[in-house]
């Protein structure tokens, strides 16, 4: 019992330390140009327009699906208005 206490509390102690003291060994090209201490990156660049492309895709098909559902409620709206309006002119004739 006491050696899994004492190697959770290494790894503890071990990610603390390295959270606290990592700044730019493990940063990715975003991460490590966007602190103005290091020249802006073509990769930075690139990356940053290939998130940005991936967001536009997934905004426009989501956005599509939702125009096709509202698409989808307002013509059955439509079609059980004539309808009750066919049935309504029906029963007074």
């Amino acid at each position: 019992m006491k050696s899994i206490r004492k190697f959770f509390k290494t790894v503890f102690v071990g990610a603390t330390v390295l959270v606290f003291t990592a700044s730019q060994l493990s940063a990715c090209p975003a991460c490590g140009s966007a602190n103005g201490n290091m020249p802006p990156s073509p990769l930075t660049d690139g990356m940053n327009l290939g998130i940005l492309t991936l967001f536009v895709v997934i905004a426009t098909v989501l956005a599509t699906i939702a125009g096709f559902f509202v698409f989808i409620i307002r013509r059955e709206t439509a079609f059980s208005a004539k309808a009750a309006a066919e049935n309504l002119s029906g029963v007074k004739a």
